[in-house]
């Protein structure tokens, strides 16, 4: 699998490296990520937990090396106050279609561009359905898309009432959709569902942080060893094979390179893909 498309014909390609929680080794990790053969990268405009800064800092040593920015598919976010601390990247005060205009604006300084891959609301603004917060936040984000600084809007930790609710009554519906995934949660299936039906990309994250009694299973094991792979790679390649496109935030090189080797190295049976799809539930 090359890319994942969108249903505007707009492409991803199929891994992504996640930047969360690297602090100051982000501008290290994204390097070493692109080196390995990553050209997805997955970041934020949340101090809490991302470096987005950093992520530029590797770009533009990336760039000196010859990775042109066109090479690579960058994705950031715009989180709410209460997805902050302190170090709001927009003026709290301002009306929501501003936060997203000055958060949008520093992501570009940032990340050293003038347009964005793929922008994404970190998360609505509650837990169930949607209220006029999260409308317009998503009215500025269309705005972007529109005009073409964001190549593609999207969500995280949405659920599956709220993206259907988003995608009936958008102008333009999200084109990516990036939740955590419980293999206990049938790996996210009721928003996967969603997402297949509307033509979005599903992206996984916490693949493995989330399902550690999974990676522990005798029957993964016993898929790894017929595949010839570890279960990493399994669960990757896993998430592949069902349509899903799924990050990985390892700090180490060769587990980079692992993970990539999922993408071509071997393929599941249909009877390990169904037994992977309900093994926790």
């Amino acid at each position: 699998m090359d890319t994942f498309v969108t249903y505007n014909d707009l492409s991803i390609p199929p891994f992504m490296y996640g930047t969360a929680w690297k602090k100051d080794q982000t501008a290290r990790l994204v390097e070493t990520a692109i080196d390995s053969g990553f050209a997805a990268i997955d970041t934020a405009n949340q101090l809490i937990h991302y470096q987005e800064a950093l992520v530029g800092e590797a770009l533009l040593t990336l760039a000196k090396k010859g990775v042109k920015r066109e090479s690579l598919f960058l994705q950031t976010k715009f989180t709410s106050v209460s997805g902050q601390d302190h170090r709001t990247p927009y003026d709290q005060s301002a009306d929501l279609p501003t936060q997203v205009q000055q958060s949008f604006e520093s992501s570009l300084e940032h990340l050293h561009t003038d347009f964005l891959d793929s922008y994404v609301l970190h998360g609505p603004y509650s837990r169930w359905g949607l209220n006029q917060s999260d409308w317009d936040v998503w009215g500025r984000m269309e705005a972007y898309y529109q005009v073409g600084q964001a190549k593609m809007i999207g969500i995280s930790n949405v659920q599956a009432d709220q993206l259907s609710e988003l995608c009936e009554k958008a102008s333009v519906k999200p084109m990516v959709v990036q939740n955590r995934c419980y293999a206990v949660m049938g790996w996210d299936k009721k928003v996967r569902d969603i997402c297949k039906s509307q033509g979005i990309i599903y992206q996984g994250f916490s693949l493995l942080t989330a399902n550690q009694d999974v990676l522990r299973d005798p029957q993964i094991w016993d898929i790894a060893k017929r595949v010839e792979a570890n279960p990493l790679q399994v669960i990757f390649r896993f998430a592949l094979q069902i349509g899903m496109l799924p990050l990985t935030g390892t700090t180490n090189e060769t587990h980079m390179k692992d993970d990539l080797a999922s993408l071509t190295q071997f393929d599941l049976s249909p009877e390990d893909l169904q037994t992977i799809e309900s093994i926790a539930i």
